[in-house]
């Protein structure tokens, strides 16, 4: 097969077709005409011998192989910046001179991002000024912090380890921490076990599901709420009872019990993914080793 020669601005438009969902949106991102657009995806379109993008009334989308395509041109597009940013740190004689800059994006899930990250990235920027971090909350659902790290959104992505979800065999990563569950429940009640159970769905894709099966005292969820803040909340006005893991209870409100499960609680392990390309570069690095030196989370009461 003949090589395909794919100009950056080619992949930006794919991107930007992707992502406004039409070939006028597109265009008025990119500063150009829809006509353009739309001559230049054909144009592409004909390069890779594959339709990357379905049309109609409702704009564009891609088709499953554009949806490859486009994240692929996201990543691409990623390290022609990380060159920029990266040659900036060699000096005239070519060694590295330790300077490191641009920009960096993080995908996390609610209580990473409350928790796990604001000291690592408080150490993070004493040490390279010049890098700029950007966190973005994703749930940990479906494809969660690692598809968008897969997708080229993310650079990386705070991860739960072992769901439902598994994670995407092109990326690599590590376990940075195993955080246990507790029982969370009303302050001072006889019987938490008696409540009524408060969950909501990113906890159902990341608890240990055989410990959980096997809990004849735990019952079907009968109030579900949209994330471990709002659980939290509705613990603490007496509403049930929620089984949640560390990060998740750093800080607990008032009212609010926590009571361990013993020595068979579940736990889950917590960790970061990113793409081979982006494992290898300086920014990155320097993240990972800030979060492999970060204290695990402590269980406490705000």
């Amino acid at each position: 097969m003949s090589a395909v020669d794919l100009a950056p601005q080619e992949l930006r438009i794919l991107v930007a077709v992707a992502d406004e969902g039409g070939f006028s949106a597109a265009a008025a991102r990119l500063g150009t005409t829809q006509s353009a657009v739309s001559h230049a995806v054909r144009g592409i379109e004909g390069k890779v011998g594959v339709v990357l993008f379905e049309r109609g009334r409702f704009g564009a989308r891609p088709t499953p192989a554009g949806a490859h395509a486009v994240a692929h041109a996201r990543r691409v597009l990623r390290m022609l910046q990380t060159l920029v940013a990266e040659t900036r740190g060699v000096g005239a004689a070519g060694a590295a001179t330790g300077r490191v800059e641009g920009p960096l994006r993080i995908a996390a899930f609610r209580s990473a991002a409350l928790y796990l990250l604001p000291p690592v990235l408080e150490r993070l920027a004493a040490r390279h000024p010049g890098i700029e971090a950007s966190v973005t909350v994703v749930r940990e659902v479906g494809p969660g912090t690692a598809g968008a790290v897969a997708e080229g959104r993310a650079d990386l992505g705070i991860a739960t380890f072992g769901t439902s979800a598994p994670i995407p065999p092109e990326l690599v990563g590590d376990v940075l921490l195993e955080e246990p569950y507790a029982l969370v429940h009303p302050a001072g009640h006889a019987d938490p076990r008696s409540l009524p159970l408060v969950d909501w769905t990113e906890n159902c894709s990341s608890y240990t599901r055989a410990w959980w099966a096997a809990q004849d005292w735990i019952p079907a969820a009968t109030v579900r709420a949209e994330d471990d803040g709002a659980v939290l909340s509705m613990v603490s006005s007496g509403l049930g009872m929620a089984i949640m893991p560390a990060l998740s209870l750093t800080r607990t409100p008032l009212g609010t019990g926590v009571t361990d499960l013993g020595p068979e609680r579940p736990t889950r392990q917590v960790g970061y993914v990113t793409t081979p390309e982006l494992a290898a570069t300086a920014a990155v690095r320097a993240l990972v080793r800030e979060l492999r030196s970060s204290a695990k989370p402590q269980v406490g009461t705000g």
